[in-house]
């Protein structure tokens, strides 16, 4: 038999699936769990599109910023392959005002609602239905919609709507399979304000429209979590052939500055492991509440406006992002259990283009300073209630899939494939990679399928041992994990270990004016937290870091801040906490704050003023820290 067709039968296998045809809420959605994990299963999606399923959704929507809501239709071009007798979507709090089957009014039924997966819209369909039309409007607090008031924006004269659907949010701005094991292409036709821009994950304007209506096309196929939407007072300015940056006027020229090595980035990334898939890659530069460093929105990244460094030290976000273009939205996961492919690959593939563009130095100082989280968190987490979530292959019936978005599918994931690499040699690991590629590209893949795949063509081929079981299904960190370390990291190491704490920080200019943001931050953490308060205020009286302006360096200063009981730096803090929705940053701060009664009534105080500016990612997260409830 041929080894493609082997493996197509593999694939198969691996990814045999069950739908659920009935409502039930998330803890009993699917009975068929001791069928094994490895089939497949969506325990985050009512939808059945494994029988059923849209493959072309266009919306037709207004903005209205005065309500806090979209309004209008979605329609689903379908195919009902299995012959169903109804479609299901995924919604939460929309209102459904009225739904069509092929232009003709039809009943509809919602099943009761769970806090977690939202509600279950069926719609009867047959074997002939083409289109089901569905029309909503959005609540007002729509998980994935995030409405800034003028005054939180730069320009401070307009307001600003971003979404976020990943994980399962985009049900909460349009009703759909919400599943990454369904890809699908789609249009929009958008009306706003004309003062404002409308962007989208899809072919782009960049001049302002002066009737407010944009037309948008995504003729890639892509997983509902990737579409997404932004409309604000924003302007485009190209920087390469085919790259070029959104942002607000007062940022622009910034942005371009900081990100002129992105066409070389994109060429780097062809040479690695094939074509550039999606015709453009421009970056959409947010405002300070967005949720995460960057969104890897086909063809429009959105980014954290805190990489705006002025020196270019934080583009490794942009390289990740980018490298999304082939893991995570040409290769997708197939279920939120198997977000290590999205994110291991996506780290991987990020390191190596950094180390092509910027130099086997920056690219070890940057893997570094992951391995560094990776060992933090997986101690946390082996420590705290679900030490399982330290496997590659996650076990997230019942819970948010966000739970699963730590530095174990990040950095965990993308050291195993570095110790692959180190056992098979870069030339063959390389080879294998771009074939990974090529093979699955606009498919979606569990865990059990790539597993197949590594085998088949990589490690049997070679007649090679591997433990792969032990890195997917095991706790913790294999012993025979790629060593990671950075000679500049050792080099700072020892030089905080000569600090005479008993005196002011006179010595420590160094050449350190010319170290790197990651090469600050590891200073930082390295230095001691025993209550060293005159240490803290030297450092700061020679270097500002407490005002410094970088994110990255002011976080790890804040908390060592904390720990060291330096409370020096409050009102600088309490300001960092109000302007910066990103949880990377405030995840650690609140983090350290809620361990004694003091930070904590000071957080608590700080964060009743800054929690409206957050995106509900990130203030889930908070209330959860603190205990907060409004």
């Amino acid at each position: 038999m041929p080894a493609n067709h082997l493996y197509s039968i593999l694939i198969v296998l691996c990814y045999f699936n069950f739908s659920c045809e009935s409502f039930t809420n998330e803890d009993a959605m699917i009975e068929v769990r001791n069928v094994e994990v490895k089939k497949g299963v969506d325990y985050h999606s009512y939808s059945n599109f494994k029988t059923v399923r849209t493959t072309h959704l266009h919306l037709d929507l207004v903005i209205d910023f005065s309500e806090k809501q979209l309004k209008g239709r979605v329609d689903h071009q379908i195919s009902n392959v299995g012959g169903s007798d109804s479609i299901i979507f995924d919604t939460k709090d929309l209102d459904i005002e009225g739904v069509e089957v092929d232009g003709k009014s039809a009943d509809f039924v919602m099943s009761p609602s769970s806090d977690l997966l939202g509600t279950a819209l069926r719609v009867p369909v047959s074997a002939a239905s083409k289109i089901v039309s569905i029309y909503y409007s959005t609540s007002s607090d729509a998980e994935a919609l995030m409405w800034l008031q003028p005054q939180q924006t730069l320009g401070k004269k307009f307001p600003f709507l971003f979404t976020q659907g990943e994980a399962i949010l985009t049900r909460s701005w349009i009703p759909c399979q919400d599943s990454p094991g369904n890809r699908i292409t789609y249009t929009a036709d958008i009306k706003c304000d004309s003062n404002l821009m409308v962007v989208m994950s899809a072919s782009n304007p960049t001049e302002k429209q002066v009737d407010g209506m944009y037309h948008f096309e995504m003729n890639q196929p892509i997983p509902t979590y990737l579409i997404a939407m932004a409309a604000g007072d924003i302007v485009f300015q190209s920087i390469g052939e085919r790259t070029g940056v959104y942002a607000e006027p007062e940022d622009i020229a910034e942005s371009a500055y900081e990100f002129a090595d992105v066409e070389k980035m994109i060429e780097v990334a062809e040479e690695l492991y094939g074509q550039y898939e999606w015709d453009r890659y421009d970056i959409l530069v947010m405002p300070p509440s967005f949720p995460f460093g960057g969104m890897e929105n086909p063809r429009l990244t959105f980014a954290t406006p805190t990489i705006i460094a002025g020196d270019r030290s934080l583009v490794s976000l942009i390289a990740h992002e980018l490298a999304h273009s082939w893991s995570g939205n040409l290769v997708t996961n197939a279920t939120w259990d198997d977000f290590w492919l999205n994110e291991g690959f996506t780290v991987y593939f990020e390191n190596r283009i950094m180390e092509a563009v910027y130099g086997k130095e920056r690219s070890d100082i940057l893997m570094a300073v992951r391995y560094l989280e990776l060992l933090d968190v997986n101690g946390n987490i082996l420590a705290g209630a679900h030490p399982e979530d330290t496997k590659l292959k996650l076990d997230l019936k019942g819970r948010n899939p966000d739970d699963g978005m730590t530095r174990i599918a990040y950095v965990k994931g993308a050291l195993f494939l570095q110790t692959i690499e180190d056992l098979v040699g870069r030339n063959k690991f390389d080879e294998f990679i771009k074939g990974y590629f090529a093979e699955h590209k606009f498919q979606t893949l569990t865990t059990e399928a790539f597993i197949s795949y590594l085998n088949y063509f990589l490690l049997d081929p070679l007649n090679l041992e591997f433990n792969v079981n032990d890195w997917v299904y095991g706790k913790g960190i294999p012993d025979n994990a790629r060593e990671i370390s950075s000679a500049q990291f050792t080099k700072i190491e020892n030089f905080v270990a000569t600090i005479d704490v008993s005196v002011l920080a006179n010595d420590l200019r160094l050449d350190s004016m010319n170290w790197t943001t990651q090469e600050w931050v590891h200073f930082i953490n390295k230095l001691p937290e025993n209550g060293q308060v005159p240490l803290m205020i030297g450092i700061d009286q020679l270097h500002q870091l407490k005002n410094c302006g970088n994110a990255e360096i002011m976080t790890a200063w804040f908390v060592k801040a904390i720990k060291n009981g330096y409370k020096g730096v409050r009102e600088p803090m309490a300001d960092f906490l109000i302007q910066i929705g990103r949880r990377k940053f405030l995840r650690p701060i609140y983090t350290e704050l809620s361990k004694n009664v003091d930070d904590k009534d000071f957080a608590l105080t700080v964060y009743k003023e800054a929690r409206p500016n957050y995106h509900s990612i990130s203030y889930n997260t908070i209330d959860e820290i603190l205990g907060y409830k409004e």
